[in-house]
């Protein structure tokens, strides 16, 4: 036994559930697994997330803020901070992507989600102290993972100095326009895999995971995650139908401001994603994520056709034009 497996022993031994079975329920992308535990008719969760890599600390604090205001977070039943674990109420399987595959009604599932950020977007309170932002230095460095990993593995060589500080500037002027609506909690990877059904009333029906990564940044961030998901098609007229819904919610929101911080962060984040994807295949032998990379090209060209993203558009259509915007080989 190695002395992770004994740490963890430990720590179930002191929250009395060292008898309970335990199967693999999750992995991630991260270095993060979760495990469920059964005994009887009780069930929970373990999640192990070993530091350095890992920090139980910010899942703890949007987890009680989350619970606090009144949402379906998995409570903290017990926890060992120091070596990265946690045990958590178990809500089940029903996750969107599941639902959604078994042929729930899509719509529903959509609007219920759509409902609670609207929700939460309209608290004063929706940040909690410690939250970091998503400040520029951030959504750059993410932006670049499609500079940094994707088109080398593509193209086969680095793009020049000059040409990755150009692209660089222009995300820079567009950052600006990202945050013309107003800031909240960003959790950053909402969607369907991180969302539950729960047998619920209200908005407390929708089960919240995967939130660790959460920031102070703008309203747009989580709708557009949710509605241009890397993962599965949606159907557009579903989208137009669902931002509508959360922006008259909303009334205060400027529309055009919205549309057009919307596309830069959709931009951004399906930029982000394909070096992400790329990153994953590359440097930690997981290749199943490739396959969604002709999709997340889709939405980005999607994005680019708003005229604020025009300079961006011209500079990946010179340095990276559609014939080059393949799949990486494994």
């Amino acid at each position: 036994m190695n002395q992770r497996d004994q740490l963890l022993r430990d720590f179930l031994q002191k929250c009395a559930w060292a008898d309970a079975d335990r199967g693999v329920l999750a992995g991630d992308a991260s270095f993060r697994r979760y495990d469920r535990l059964k005994r009887g008719n009780e069930a929970a969760v373990l999640m192990d997330a070993p530091p350095p890599q890992e920090d139980v600390r910010p899942f703890i604090r949007i987890g009680d803020q989350l619970c606090a205001l009144g949402y379906s977070a998995p409570r903290i039943l017990a926890k060992d901070v120091e070596h990265g674990f946690l045990l958590l109420e178990d809500l089940g399987d029903s996750t969107y992507a599941r639902r959604l595959a078994e042929g729930d009604d899509e719509e529903s599932l959509y609007a219920l989600a759509m409902d609670v950020l609207a929700d939460l977007h309209g608290r004063t309170d929706a940040v909690p102290p410690g939250t970091p932002a998503y400040d520029d230095e951030r959504l750059l460095t993410e932006a670049c993972l499609l500079t940094d990993w994707y088109m080398p593995a593509v193209l086969g060589h680095e793009i020049t100095a000059a040409d990755h500080e150009q692209y660089r500037a222009l995300w820079r002027d567009l950052f600006p326009v990202a945050r013309s609506v107003p800031d909240t909690l960003v959790l950053r990877d909402f969607h369907v895999d991180n969302l539950m059904l729960l047998d619920r009333p209200g908005l407390t029906a929708c089960g919240l995971l995967d939130f660790q990564d959460a920031v102070s940044g703008p309203v747009t961030y989580d709708p557009m995650s949710l509605l241009e998901d890397a993962r599965r098609d949606i159907d557009p007229a579903l989208i137009r139908r669902m931002k509508q819904r959360y922006l008259d919610q909303l009334p205060h929101i400027d529309r055009d401001a919205f549309a057009a911080s919307w596309a830069v962060l959709a931009a951004q984040r399906h930029a982000k994603v394909i070096g992400i994807f790329t990153r994953l295949c590359k440097r930690d032998g997981k290749s199943g994520y490739l396959i969604h990379i002709p999709r997340v090209w889709r939405l980005l060209e999607q994005s680019l056709s708003h005229p604020v993203l025009a300079a961006v558009k011209t500079w990946l259509d010179t340095h990276m034009p559609q014939e080059q915007r393949t799949v990486p080989k494994p």
